[in-house]
């Protein structure tokens, strides 16, 4: 069976054609636990859960690969208000995203790497790309040079301008170059952190995923999937580091894309407070509704979460059971 998929890289359908003939790769940016799971972060969950289950059936091994962003800022930032420990943070949050995920029926991936059991690796990535001449040291921080690469953007298309204003990128008077991004940064002496050749400090977001990727798959992957708000700067990045320090090598040959859920026509998230969470929705909602509801829309088009999508696919999947039901008798 000839299987296609949409790659964002390419913006078109294309054959998709695995590096080994019977082996898939894919890594899947998972949570950042600073805090419990919402809808918006179980859509990318089902999406590639149900991906990696086609996959399943024309080839005969998909490694899918989710990773736990257990350090960030925003994590740090967490544990602050708390009045927790990190480490307590990110236990009780992981551990949450994995009940409420194992309640929408999706299942464990076969890799979950966390980015904190990677750091030794981290460094010398970093190092790596400094040798290179791709990165350089300035205030205590590691930035990645993308003067030095010239096929940035060419993932989002975005120009300089809209990369300049776009989500996360922090204009700081250490950059060369305003899109350059932190690669490492020091942490204060009651911050978590790392030693290295460039002080105690921590990794940038960016450089986890590059990382884990390497060391689970290698140079290049199969298949790279996200929310589409991962596109820019994240992914951007991943590809940007990856490919100075791997010698040209892409770092996956298809980009996959979901598109976001969004409540009242905006984007759900945290940091606007709109946010629906999924403990919460399991309480009244069975799981199976809710995941039903995630993939009632076209995967790469934005999903308006509101209670008649919940009565609709309740309906759709209890008509489904009757007729199930009725072939039986």
């Amino acid at each position: 069976m000839t299987f296609r998929l949409f790659n964002s890289h390419s913006r078109k359908k294309e054959v998709f054609k695995p590096l080994s003939p019977d082996k898939v790769t894919i890594y899947v940016c998972g949570p950042t636990v600073y805090g419990p799971s919402h809808i918006g972060n179980a859509r990318p969950a089902v999406v590639f859960d149900v991906l990696a289950d086609l996959l399943r059936t024309s080839f005969k091994q998909v490694i899918y690969a989710r990773n736990i962003t257990d350090i960030d800022d925003r994590i740090i930032n967490a544990a602050k208000e708390e009045k927790e420990d990190i480490s307590k943070i990110t236990m009780k949050y992981t551990e949450q995203y994995k009940y409420d995920m194992k309640a929408l029926n999706v299942s464990f991936p076969d890799e979950e790497p966390y980015a904190t059991a990677h750091i030794k690796e981290m460094i010398e990535f970093i190092n790596d790309l400094l040798i290179k001449e791709f990165a350089y040291v300035s205030d205590d921080h590691v930035l990645f040079d993308i003067s030095s690469y010239n096929s940035y953007g060419m993932l989002s298309r975005r120009n300089p301008e809209e990369m300049i204003a776009g989500s996360r990128v922090e204009v700081q008077s250490y950059k060369k170059n305003p899109l350059d991004f932190v690669l490492w940064k020091p942490s204060l002496e009651n911050e978590i952190g790392w030693d290295s050749p460039w002080g105690f400090g921590r990794p940038g977001w960016h450089l986890e995923c590059s990382t884990m990727i390497f060391k689970l798959f290698g140079k290049t992957i199969d298949i790279h999937g996200g929310g589409e708000d991962l596109t820019f700067p994240h992914h951007e990045n991943e590809i940007a580091q990856s490919s100075c320090r791997n010698d040209g090598h892409p770092l996956a040959n298809y980009w996959v894309h979901n598109g976001l859920v969004q409540m009242d026509k905006t984007k759900m998230s945290k940091s606007l407070g709109n946010v629906l969470l999924v403990k919460d929705l399991v309480k009244k909602v069975p799981g199976e509704v809710i995941r039903f509801s995630l993939l009632s829309t076209h995967y790469r088009q934005p999903l308006i979460w509101n209670q008649r999508l919940i009565d609709q696919s309740n309906t759709v999947l209890n008509n489904m059971y009757s007729l199930l039901a009725d072939t039986k008798d």
